[in-house]
């Protein structure tokens, strides 16, 4: 709904786009949920059905709840082919040709054309339009990235019996409630081509199906801590469209050590309900550790319970993009190590890269910076580092009520942040 107001868009462009919706939508058999705009298909999404189901009926609240317009009865009223139902406050084109030609020749009519499916299939056939119904599905994220569709299957997930052992074990997040997005990480070259596979390998899932390559889409980020390694997983849940499934194996032996290789098992089951999805596994060098101690026989257990559930699940055959991650790669073993297809190490920042990851965290702070001279002065940093670095710098102004930061700010961050890590050497 944010998104459709955001729009730059007037109140008689927005009725004629909703009602050309679903009307093209409601008429054809090809088109489906995926096909509309995530601003029409929240509002219209059955949890239930998990689904929209046709028809869409359009009413004066449908739009005023989506586009937060009033007097939408006058709107209605002043369009020719548009006729409002007094009784049900039902809006419904009369005339639909006069209607897709109006709206073809509005403000930004070929902006939201070209972001919308359901238009972009209908207006790819006139001559005078350069739209792309493959084009404009492309730019919106399927329904398994939105909220509601997670909620939904979470709903049906919390009415089983074995629901609140599963949901309590891991945190869920939805694509669209990520923050940082992949353009707000500086990565390696490295990291940039792993994640070009592992997108290539979703794009052609059922071809690697079909050729018999299974064995794919298992990954260890392997790293100190603050290097990226969370990150880079939920920037890929938000650019790939994909739930993000949590889980610190650390947690679940400390918590519930008695029924860990259960839990274990639970957390594959729910990753495979959720799917399409990402399961992220913190804290892998867990595995290692219980495997060379003479720890509980529970524990064992859980270890070579969680080397099986790896073996079982694939993102070929049940569409679950599988991370591990680790800050301690020397104490895994080979048979962890096997699992994965691919390593993707997270080395500590380099000068240059330490310069990107500061200009990207002060890109919205007033003032004027030099931030390689900063670069230079915080070798070893991560970049979660820098960023304590720059929150430091922007509380120390604003005890002087200060929006506005200068060069002498973030070095003196530096030089307090270099104290902290001296007194923690200490201890």
């Amino acid at each position: 709904m944010e998104e459709a107001r955001n729009e730059r868009i007037d109140e008689k462009s927005a009725v004629t786009e909703l009602l050309l919706t679903s009307h093209i939508f409601n008429q054809s058999e090809k088109l489906d949920t995926d096909d509309l705009p995530p601003w029409i298909r929240k509002h219209y999404w059955d949890g239930k059905e998990r689904r929209v189901k046709k028809p869409i009926l359009v009413t004066e609240r449908d739009i005023e709840a989506i586009y937060g317009f009033n007097e939408v009865r006058d709107i209605a009223k002043s369009l020719p082919f548009i006729d409002y139902e007094e009784f049900s406050s039902q809006l419904k084109l009369t005339v639909f040709d006069l209607g897709a030609r109006w709206f073809a020749r509005q403000e930004n009519a070929l902006e939201r054309i070209r972001s919308n499916p359901v238009l972009a299939s209908f207006y790819e056939s006139f001559d005078s339009f350069e739209v792309s119904y493959v084009e404009a599905k492309a730019k919106n994220k399927p329904k398994e990235a939105s909220r509601e569709w997670i909620q939904s299957l979470i709903n049906e997930i919390s009415q089983e019996k074995e629901a609140e052992n599963m949901l309590r074990l891991v945190r869920i997040v939805a694509p669209e409630d990520i923050r940082q997005k992949l353009s707000e990480l500086v990565l390696t070259k490295e990291q940039e081509e792993e994640i070009e596979k592992i997108s290539r390998a979703i794009q052609y899932r059922e071809y690697l199906k079909r050729i018999g390559l299974l064995e794919i889409g298992k990954l260890l980020f392997v790293g100190p801590p603050g290097t990226g390694k969370t990150s880079l997983a939920r920037a890929l849940s938000e650019r790939l469209g994909l739930p993000m499934v949590e889980v610190k194996l650390s947690q679940i032996a400390d918590q519930y050590l008695g029924e860990t290789a259960k839990n274990i098992d639970r957390v594959f089951v729910l990753a495979k309900r959720l799917s399409p999805c990402i399961l992220f596994i913190d804290e892998f060098d867990f595995v290692a550790k219980a495997r060379s101690t003479d720890e509980h026989a529970a524990l064992k257990r859980a270890v070579n319970t969680l080397l099986k559930a790896i073996d079982e699940i694939s993102l070929i055959e049940d569409n679950v993009l599988l991370i591990g991650a680790t800050n301690h790669p020397t104490i895994l073993d080979h048979a962890a190590w096997r699992r994965f297809d691919d390593i993707v190490p997270f080395p500590l920042p380099d000068q240059e890269m330490r310069k990107k990851i500061l200009d990207l965290i002060i890109r919205e702070i007033q003032g004027e910076f030099n931030t390689l001279e900063v670069a230079k002065m915080t070798e070893g940093c991560t970049g979660s580092d820098l960023r304590l670095i720059v929150r430091e710098a922007v509380l120390n102004a604003l005890m002087t009520e200060r929006t506005v930061l200068s060069q002498q700010d973030l070095l003196r961050a530096v030089e307090e942040f270099d104290k902290r890590l001296n007194l923690k050497i200490d201890k």
